[in-house]
């Protein structure tokens, strides 16, 4: 079997390589600014790569993206390249990674027009609003309700772990439409403003120090009906189109291995009585494992994307990505920390920190990634049910029975 590339991809490969050098002033500039927004250069980043190809590939030019063909092995090689040299991907958010997808898939030409060009050039940041206090795992469960009221609705509740909450334009929000459906059904999936009147965004410190989530309460918040994703009471089916991306992104095998490039460079770097941590067996066998790991993940990717190309159902295949990718992630920041030695358990403001203590803060957040976007728990029995055809898990009995 012969694994060469052709001529062609050989230029591409060299295409990129220059490209990268060319603007390597540009991409090793902050990408989003103290609140996690894109900056300056993050928005004119991501406006090049649009138009390299290099992401929104696919997206219709009509939508402000590239609007070229899908070609397995151009993506392959430009991300092989991206993560070589440490670049940015592009700007990776709730907006572009599972919002535009879902509108893709589900809105109509309007929505279509209207909300992806500014979303993937970000110049619209969007927060999802999914989770409540007694719908985290069962998301079906949700209570957060929309009456009508005229060209109305008029949207009470609470949503919880709101990711970008506190800065965000926009909210792509689940909520009950009817609330005697059966929980599946009856849910709609609604645009808001997140500068509507009746909104309040309190933030949710975590242990990282940091308030990446938020709870946000909704007050007799107003909004026309006509602002809505698919139809009115089958947002369930929407909502699971924005779930399928969303679990893509968070066990995405590029920040896998973009992240193991980084570990490769500490250890090349730092040293323990004269010899590079690179060197030192134990360490050099605990990187080869994670090595092995990644690499899975990244065919892997290849074999889902090679199946979405071709209109088939990768089955199984695509439920593993966020309980493997988000178990991995986290497994890589710990180890890390093993190899920074005493400099790991460092945190905040030390001299002593590597990488502005990138590490510390990725190995709390990416634990609680494992939690997020459906816990592991929750993955295993979506795996065992939906993928491998096991029966359900009993339901425990009603009380009194």
């Amino acid at each position: 079997m012969d694994l060469s590339l052709s001529e062609h991809y050989e230029h591409y490969r060299a295409n990129v390589r220059q490209f990268l050098e060319d603007q390597r002033e540009l991409w090793q500039q902050p990408m989003s600014d103290r609140d996690g927004r894109p900056s300056e250069a993050g928005r004119q980043w991501q406006a090049m790569l649009i138009e390299q190809g290099y992401v929104c590939r696919t997206i219709p030019k009509a939508y402000g993206g590239h609007g070229g063909e899908a070609d397995i092995l151009e993506s392959f090689i430009a991300a092989e390249e991206f993560h070589r040299v440490g670049a940015p991907t592009g700007l990776a958010n709730q907006g572009i990674s599972m919002f535009v997808p879902t509108l893709l898939e589900c809105g109509t030409p309007e929505q279509k027009e209207r909300w992806i060009r500014p979303t993937i050039r970000g110049e619209i940041v969007w927060c999802q609003g999914y989770s409540e206090p007694g719908a985290g795992s069962d998301l079906a469960n949700l209570q957060t309700r929309a009456t009508e009221d005229g060209d109305d609705f008029v949207i009470s509740g609470q949503k919880i772990w709101t990711s970008s909450a506190h800065f965000a334009d926009m909210m792509f929000v689940l909520v009950r439409t009817e609330p005697d459906a059966p929980k599946h059904k009856g849910i709609s999936y609604l645009i808001l403003p997140m500068d509507t009147p009746g909104i309040e965004v309190r933030p949710l410190k975590t242990m990282t120090g940091r308030a990446e989530f938020n709870e946000v309460f909704f007050t007799d918040v107003r909004l026309p009906r006509d602002q809505i994703v698919g139809e009115r009471g089958e947002g369930w089916q929407v909502a699971n189109t924005t779930l399928k991306h969303e679990r893509g992104m968070l066990g995405d095998p590029g920040q896998a291995n973009a992240m193991l490039a980084r570990v490769v460079k500490i250890m090349e770097e730092e040293t323990v009585e004269g010899v590079r941590l690179i060197e030192h067996p134990l360490l050099q066998d605990r990187l080869l494992r994670l090595q092995a790991r990644a690499e899975a993940m990244k065919l892997h990717g290849l074999r889902l994307l090679t199946c979405g190309l071709k209109g088939e159902d990768p089955g199984v295949a695509r439920l593993i990505v966020k309980l493997n990718g988000t178990i991995l992630n986290h497994e890589i920041a710990a180890f890390a920390i093993d190899v920074l030695g005493e400099l790991g358990t460092l945190y905040g403001d030390s001299p002593h920190l590597r990488d502005k203590g990138f590490w510390q803060t990725t190995h709390m957040f990416s634990l609680g990634l494992i939690i997020g976007g459906g816990t592991s728990q929750i993955q295993k029995n979506i795996i065992s049910e939906r993928g491998l055809g096991m029966p359900r898990e009993p339901k425990p009995a009603a009380k009194g029975a």
